[in-house]
């Protein structure tokens, strides 16, 4: 029994110290300071060093190797715990600026809303200008999905409409700086800052459909003019949040999907359950429709095919009415003022 029990001891200390090395090394990997060789040679020893532990377990160095791994552990655990988000980097263009705003009564301002001209990835014409918003006029309030890895994840963005035609999008969106690439593993360790886009729809759902070749649906939530109100209210407060506290980015915890999901629950409460197709986001329309956020007087299938909006967006391009075109051909939407 005796052998039996050192045995599986064994065995669980070092599985501890294989799968401890090999969060480490993704760490140092993504945020050890330094250039990209240097990241990649800290990452390397590490993983050598949680190797070299693992293998002394094994040949009765146990005593010696178990606690010399965890003060090394405990040293990185400190530096990681160190790692701060920040507010001032050399950011990409397109989220140079948060959605911060301020309130009015009915007036919401908003100080950057991002109207790019998108020609290419890397070839476009900036622009960031003060918007202003009458919440009296708030009319609708859309979610868009934009697919770019399969079916299962999408990026979720959320329109609000006013009376007048005119919309903005509010996208939560990983706040790289301007040599980074985004990277579903290095959103786990630190490496992305979050923030909040208010943008044109002519900008930020044509760049995903016409430029970046993603797949885009549309759909009207059932909202009530207050939830509606509260909604868009939540995402100023989000972002001027953003702006005095930066955060990080989590590929699962805290991105563009379970970040809207936080906001709405405090708005709807009991109306949204937690499911897994909040973290699949690909499945977050049929998951509003199961809990009746989006129009059932239509079998989810053929709503579905007619919130499908790439082609639409594809053809009306740089059109002034790209709002209105991408919504032509929907039935009409349930959840506009007065419900």
């Amino acid at each position: 029994m005796s052998g039996a029990l050192a045995l599986a001891g064994k065995f669980v200390a070092s599985l501890a110290i294989l799968l401890a090395g090999a969060w480490g090394a993704l760490a140092l990997r993504f945020q050890a300071p330094g250039s990209e060789a240097v990241k990649l040679v800290a990452a390397i020893a590490w993983a050598a060093l949680a190797l070299a532990a693992a293998v002394l377990v094994w040949r009765s160095a146990a005593r010696y190797a178990v606690p010399g791994f965890t003060i090394a552990f405990a040293l990185l655990l400190a530096w990681w715990v160190s790692l701060a988000p920040a507010g001032t980097r050399a950011w990409a263009d397109d989220v140079a600026h948060l959605a911060t705003g301020t309130v009015d009564g009915d007036i919401v301002t908003l100080h950057a809303v991002r109207d790019f001209d998108w020609r290419t990835k890397d070839d476009y014409t900036p622009r960031w200008e003060p918007r202003r918003y009458d919440l009296a006029h708030l009319a609708s309030t859309d979610v868009i999905l934009s697919y770019w890895a399969g079916e299962w994840i999408a990026h979720t963005l959320v329109s609000f409409g006013f009376d007048d035609g005119s919309h903005v999008v509010f996208s939560v969106e990983i706040r790289r700086e301007a040599y980074e690439r985004f990277s579903e593993i290095g959103g786990f360790f630190k490496q992305f800052e979050l923030s909040v886009i208010a943008a044109d729809e002519r900008d930020i759902v044509r760049v995903r459909t016409n430029v970046r070749g993603e797949d885009d649906y549309l759909y009207r939530l059932q909202l009530d003019p207050d939830a509606r109100r509260a909604l868009f209210l939540a995402y100023v407060d989000e972002a001027n949040r953003l702006a005095r506290e930066p955060r990080w980015y989590h590929t699962v915890t805290a991105n563009c999907t379970t970040l809207v999901y936080h906001m709405a629950r405090q708005i709807l409460g009991g109306g949204l359950p937690m499911d897994y197709r909040v973290l699949l986001s690909g499945y977050l329309d049929r998951y509003l429709y199961d809990i009746g956020g989006l129009d059932r007087s239509l079998p989810f299938d053929t709503l579905r095919t007619q919130a499908r909006i790439t082609d639409r967006a594809r053809v009306a391009d740089r059109s002034a009415t790209f709002s209105a075109d991408i919504r032509a051909g929907m039935s009409d939407a349930k959840g506009t003022a007065g419900r």
